[in-house]
């Protein structure tokens, strides 16, 4: 695994400190302040006419980002979290022979030090730390990737997401975006008295959206068990229970194909409440946004690849009106079942005839409209065929009170007032059911349990799912989910695909 000639270079320096008396991996650390913090803290010496101050003094650790060597002295740039720092280390401000035997033969770019000093400014202007103590806390055997050109290969960077944080600070500035979002989505939602709650992970049944599920298997039980594709069937048994605004934010997971807004698991926020509609979610949905833009100090028009999308711009419109208005599509097939038949086949679309009216209405949406929706745009009134799980609008009996966000083409947020009645409940699982025989593998399981639940009676209730991935990519410009995760899947590589094939022989 180290038989570069460039790593075992560096095994070799690991090991010259160790013969010197010098821990390369030493475990205590005396650091005092952060970057960010001395940056700040030492701006007033710009100011004094001596541009230095050797009364004050340091300790900063940091991974070295840049080495230059000037015989008797060195200049180096050392990164921690907060921020990128020079540091000047002189021969004659060291211990007797520690800048020669020490610091220039075995300390090198990528290495983690510790150094202690004073704060002052070079002739170039560079607030920069004056050092009079150097620590080796980690020795690196593995070298960084050239400067300049960093790392390129994307694959590597989310296989090898350490190494891309270590040579990309706004790669971290996007995740400290993502971390902000999921506590403020938190504080949010406490702050109007929703309870945080946590559901299975493993289901009996795969229920809660149209998904093909992962499999798994409890041993213990001897039974088959799904990873959740959603919470939100027993979220709703909570309000059965007797609470009143719950929320839960957490994983879920869908065995379906991955592409730039899809991975198989991906987080987010599902809400719950009481005695509400999902006009009431349009509005604490936009109120919701306020709160994160008033907390996350962004503009609320923010650029999205060719796209500028105004945060101030909601706005909304009924599915089958933004079919002609936005979509382009003639306003007389939008509600004819054969008409949009024959006009998907004009347009040399791929059509499945056996697709009732709401599921080709959804499909005319996903090709004609969808992608024009770049400011926040609410999409009501969905079909009931295509909303399993919405109450259907007292008037108009063919549609849900539901809506769907979408943002830069994106869906984001997923929304209706709750199905409570049992019957009705039953019903649209058994034609789910029917579904599936047909050969919808995404079809809705039937959930039993469920619906004596609703039995019991279910207030009248609104709920929500918010997509925190999509949303972050929205807020930081990001055009792939892989961008915002952490560890995005990955197609397996040889060894992995090795070790599988060893562990089933």
């Amino acid at each position: 695994m180290f038989e570069n000639k460039y790593i075992q270079q560096r095994i070799e320096k690991a090991n010259n400190l160790r013969e010197l008396g010098v821990n390369p991996y030493a475990n205590e650390s005396k650091r005092n302040t952060t970057v960010a913090k001395y940056l700040n803290v030492n701006s007033d010496i710009f100011q004094k006419e001596d541009k230095r101050d050797e009364k004050r003094h340091y300790i900063v650790s940091g991974r070295i980002k840049f080495f230059r060597l000037m015989g008797k002295a060195s200049f180096l740039k050392i990164e921690d979290e907060s921020g990128i720092l020079q540091i000047y280390v002189s021969r004659d401000n060291l211990p007797e022979g520690f800048y020669n035997d020490i610091f220039k033969k075995n300390i090198e770019v990528g290495d983690i030090i510790e150094v202690g000093g004073y704060p002052f400014v070079t002739g170039k202007g560079e607030l920069s730390l004056h050092v009079d103590d150097v620590q080796i806390l980690t020795k690196s055997i593995s070298p960084l990737p050239e400067k300049y050109h960093g790392i390129q290969d994307k694959e590597l960077r989310y296989r090898q997401r350490y190494l891309d944080l270590i040579m990309n600070s706004e790669v971290r500035k996007t995740f400290h975006v993502r971390s902000k979002v999921v506590s403020l989505t938190r504080r949010f939602f406490e702050s109007k008295g929703f309870l945080e709650v946590e559901t299975p992970m493993m289901h009996p049944i795969a229920g809660g959206a149209n998904a093909k599920p992962f499999t798994t298997h409890h041993n213990a039980l001897g039974v088959d068990r799904f990873l959740r594709i959603a919470p939100e069937l027993y979220l709703k048994r909570l309000i059965v229970g007797g609470f009143e605004a719950v929320f839960e934010i957490n994983r879920n997971f869908r065995n379906e194909g991955m592409d730039a807004t899809h991975n198989p698991e991906f987080t987010s926020i599902e809400f719950y409440w009481a005695y509400k509609t999902y006009k009431d979610l349009i509005a604490i949905t936009k109120e919701y946004f306020e709160y994160l833009f008033e907390h996350l100090d962004l503009p609320t028009v923010l650029p999205y690849g060719d796209f500028e999308i105004d945060f101030n711009q909601f706005s909304e419109i009924p599915l089958i009106q933004s079919l002609y208005e936005i979509g382009g599509v003639p306003q007389e097939i939008v509600e004819d079942r054969d008409k949009i038949i024959a006009f998907m086949k004009k347009e040399n679309l791929e059509v499945n005839e056996n697709m009732n009216i709401g599921q080709l209405q959804g499909e005319l949406f996903d090709e004609y409209v969808e992608a024009k929706l770049i400011n926040p745009t609410f999409i009501t009134e969905y079909p009931v065929e295509i909303s399993p799980l919405a109450r259907r609008n007292d008037e108009k009996t063919h549609l849900t009170d539901r809506f769907e966000l979408f943002i830069a083409g994106k869906e984001i947020a997923n929304a209706f007032s709750e199905l409570n009645d049992p019957i009705d409940q039953l019903e649209r699982f058994e034609s789910q059911m029917a579904a599936k025989d047909g050969g919808d593998d995404e079809a809705h399981e039937m959930d039993e349990d469920f619906v004596n639940a609703l039995s019991y009676g279910m207030a009248p209730t609104a709920g929500q799912g918010i997509g925190i991935d999509r949303l972050v990519m929205m807020l930081t410009n990001q055009h792939t989910i892989r961008d915002v995760l952490l560890f995005p899947a990955m197609k397996p590589i040889k060894h992995e695909i090795d070790l599988h094939a060893d562990e089933e022989n």
